[in-house]
């Protein structure tokens, strides 16, 4: 699926989840006396969404790649505070959100990690680089996969149906030699 918009992104939307759920957190009287804490689990929070945009909205593959990596490690750093978090004794009451919360950020970094692979192995250097002749041939290229891919099912189909004519055939001449038999005795 395309998007044209990263607000639709499913990755996207997490990631603003995920900075809601934070909020929330450390919106908590635990985090009252220790700010520069919460300030750094918030910014890192934000920043997985905030380079998810900006990568989206960046005009080149390899700069796509460098704002999901930063998204990456933006999520890695959620999971790593709220680990650290857990061995605080100040935030033992807060240990069953951090459980709910650890499980969003591994998800955003499992698809960001998705992501990559498919911009990596994509052919398109990315939108600043499509002019009229790139997308034809890009749009060739699509059509031509397509086709491929709807000629190798069609195959398949066949050798399914040539296969099931075949037991259908060595079964009838199972019951035809069945009957000769019987005939005989």
């Amino acid at each position: 699926m395309k998007y044209n918009r990263f607000e639709d992104l499913p990755v996207w939307k997490a990631a603003v989840d995920l900075a809601t759920k934070i909020y929330d957190l450390t919106n908590t009287t635990e985090f009252r006396r220790h700010r520069s804490l919460r300030d750094q689990l918030e910014r890192a929070a934000v920043s997985v969404s905030n380079n998810i945009a900006e990568g989206f909205e960046r005009g080149t593959t390899q700069e796509l790649l460098t704002f999901i990596y930063i998204a990456r490690g933006s999520a890695g750093e959620v999971r790593s505070m709220l680990s650290m978090l857990k061995r605080f004794p100040n935030f033992d009451s807060l240990r069953p959100q951090f459980a709910a919360i650890a499980p969003l950020s591994e998800s955003i970094s499992r698809q960001l990690r998705g992501w990559d692979e498919s911009v990596q192995n994509s052919s398109v250097k990315g939108q600043r680089y499509l002019n009229a002749e790139a997308q034809r041939r890009e749009q060739r290229n699509r059509e031509r996969n397509e086709y491929v891919a709807k000629l190798r099912r069609e195959h398949e189909q066949r050798i399914a149906e040539l296969e099931s004519a075949r037991l259908k055939e060595a079964a009838l001449k199972e019951r035809s030699s069945e009957g000769d038999e019987s005939k005989q005795t």
